[in-house]
Formats: structure tokens, sequence, C-alpha cells
């Protein structure tokens, strides 16, 4: 599994900061620590490692552009199967926010109800998932 590196947030944070002016140091810290935080939740049922066994979740290697679902191999549940879904930001923003209100009969429970760190976590996705 590859280790959680601020670099990809490091320069999510230097964007956003150039717009507000705040110290860039002290927010990619924090937002590697956010990151690190809410994925440590994820990773009680998920990988991000290419290959990795599915545990409770799918594993998320490549989970960008992929259709929601159709993973080989995972039992995914009837609803997200016919959900048509393919995983890109929005749809994960909207899918993690509140997973059974995008997809009735989802059985994924957890959501990331704040707004910054589902932003956080999808970037760490995307960076770390390819």
């Amino acid at each position: 599994m590859k280790a959680l590196v601020a670099l990809p947030l490091g320069a999510l944070a230097t964007s956003v900061l150039a717009l507000t002016g705040l110290p860039s140091v002290a927010t990619a810290n924090q937002s590697a620590s956010v990151v690190a935080e809410t994925f440590a939740q994820c990773r009680a049922c998920h990988t991000l490692t290419q290959g990795g066994r599915s545990v409770m979740g799918p594993n998320l290697f490549g989970v960008f552009g992929r259709k929601a679902g159709s993973l080989p191999g995972f039992a995914y549940s009837p609803a997200l199967k016919a959900s048509g879904m393919v995983w890109d930001a929005r749809t994960l923003d909207a899918y993690l926010a509140a997973p059974t209100d995008k997809v009735p009969g989802t059985r994924m429970i957890v959501k990331v109800a704040d707004p910054a760190r589902r932003a956080a976590l999808i970037a760490y996705l995307k960076a770390e998932t390819k």
C-alpha cells in the first residue's frame, strides 16, 4: 500500500492558498493530517493497492473512470450495480456525502459529511489510485 504523502495535497493546498493568501505549509500539513485521519476509516474496508484483495469494500485502485459496481470479484449491492454511475470527483463527492441518499440500497453506510474532508480525500484517491 502506498504511504500517505502531502505532495498532491500540497499542490492542491498551494492552489487554494494562492487565492486566500494563507500560509501554505501549515495548510498542506493540515490537509495531509485530514486525509490520514479520514482514510484511516476507509482503510478498515478498502485497499488502494493494485491487485489487492477486496475486503468488506471493493479495492479502490483505478476507481476513477470505473463504472460503479463493476470490479470483478466483489459482491456489490444490486442498487450500486444498477446505479449507472461512473466514478469521478463529482460522483464520489455526492456518494461520500450521503451514500444511502445517492444510491438507496447501497451497502456502504459510512459517510464523509465535511466538504473539506471529502475534497481532500477525493484528491488523495485520485493521486493514489491511478
